[in-house]
């Protein structure tokens, strides 16, 4: 079995526990060849990278940047991620911008 074929198993696997509304010692018994310790395994690995909780995916857009892009004094760049917004004014810092849009696209 690959590497995605058992991460495919596992995150069906977890999306059947979830549903089930049992704990993780008897969903696990009435799985045949899975043990809890599996199972807490999987959920932790899965927790952390947020692959089964959120039930989104990431999706890339094209961005396109010219030479003659740029914020000039007085003008603003408005970047919106979910419903969130963020004005962009000159001068501002890219390392927090960064982080900011890390947190959103976490949480939209």
């Amino acid at each position: 079995m690959t590497k995605a074929e058992l991460q495919a198993l596992w995150a069906t696997r977890i999306a059947e526990y979830q549903a089930s509304g049992q704990s993780v010692r008897e969903w696990c018994a009435s799985q045949e060849g899975v043990s809890p310790r599996q199972l807490w395994y999987w959920l932790r690995k899965y927790k952390n990278q947020n692959v089964v909780s959120s039930g989104k995916s990431n999706r890339w857009l094209p961005v396109e940047i010219s030479e003659k892009a740029s914020i000039d004094q007085g003008h603003t760049l408005l970047v919106k991620i979910g419903p969130a917004g963020i004005e962009v004014r000159p001068g501002f810092d890219p390392a927090l911008l960064s982080q900011v849009v890390r947190v959103l696209v976490a949480i939209c």
